[in-house]
């Protein structure tokens, strides 16, 4: 094999047209099946690795964990998603799931209700939070199915619904933890990314309350995660320093979800 290669990779200034032509051939040839060889290799390793807890084979979720540590640790309020023009935003706008949709709802009935550490739980409407200061936000909303869409929203931003709660002593946790008001959909959100600027606890689309495929009355809108962490149709809110139940880290997804 030694003095295979080494006849292959004599000067080029001996070789002739063919002779490169060969030399390229059998170099490409080479590296492809040591590359698929190792890939194979590698794709038979991680089949019989154990599952962690999540059903997720434990390499791929140390790895992801691993993805979280390094880009929780680097998110900044100073670093703000890229913002459009109205004038860029769809008028049809995608629909990423329905999860947490399939239920009737009864508008009159609904209220998210915000769990506070002593146990208290606050009921809100959505006429409370728009008498709170609006935000809106137009941003290039990710689909983890491979599809992106600007889009225009607006509600009030998560820190100043915060505020005006007075519920600093729960954002000073880890995480918020959201469900649909049939349970059917929840996600966890890291503390910093829902606090983030362009973080909304949102209303409307396009200027008008949201359809109900959208998540009306109340969903989040967080720019800097994917699409499959801007729960719709808000039911419970919640603080923890634990990681709340989230659906798609449950089966196999990061649980971070950053862009």
């Amino acid at each position: 094999m030694a003095n295979f290669l080494k006849n292959i990779f004599i000067k080029n200034s001996k070789l002739n047209v063919d002779q490169l032509i060969i030399k390229k051939t059998v170099i490409s040839f080479f590296f492809f099946f040591v590359f698929a060889g190792a890939a194979f290799w590698g794709w038979k390793w991680l089949r019989h690795q154990s599952n962690s807890a999540e059903g997720t084979r434990k390499p791929l979720r140390t790895a992801l964990n691993i993805n979280e540590s390094i880009f929780s640790k680097i998110l900044s309020d100073k670093h703000l998603t890229k913002e459009y023009d109205r004038s860029q935003a769809a008028q049809r706008v995608r629909v990423n799931g329905k999860l947490g949709l399939r239920s009737n709802l009864d508008t009159a009935a609904w209220n998210m209700y915000v769990v506070k550490t002593n146990g208290d739980t606050i009921k809100i409407k959505v006429d409370d939070l728009q008498r709170l200061p609006k935000t809106e936000v137009i941003f290039n909303f990710k689909c983890i199915e491979g599809w992106n869409q600007v889009t225009y929203w607006g509600g009030v931003r998560f820190s100043d619904f915060v505020k005006a709660y007075g519920l600093e002593k729960e954002s000073a946790l880890k995480y918020v933890g959201l469900s649909t008001p049939d349970k059917e959909y929840y996600v966890g959100i890291d503390m910093g990314s829902a606090m983030h600027p362009q973080t909304i606890v949102c209303y409307e689309m396009n200027g008008q309350p949201l359809p109900l495929d959208q998540g009306y009355p109340l969903r989040l809108i967080i720019p800097v995660k994917y699409g499959i962490k801007h729960l719709k149709r808000i039911g419970t809110l919640f603080f923890d320093n634990n990681r709340p139940p989230d659906y798609w880290y449950e089966r196999g997804y990061d649980y971070f979800s950053g862009l």
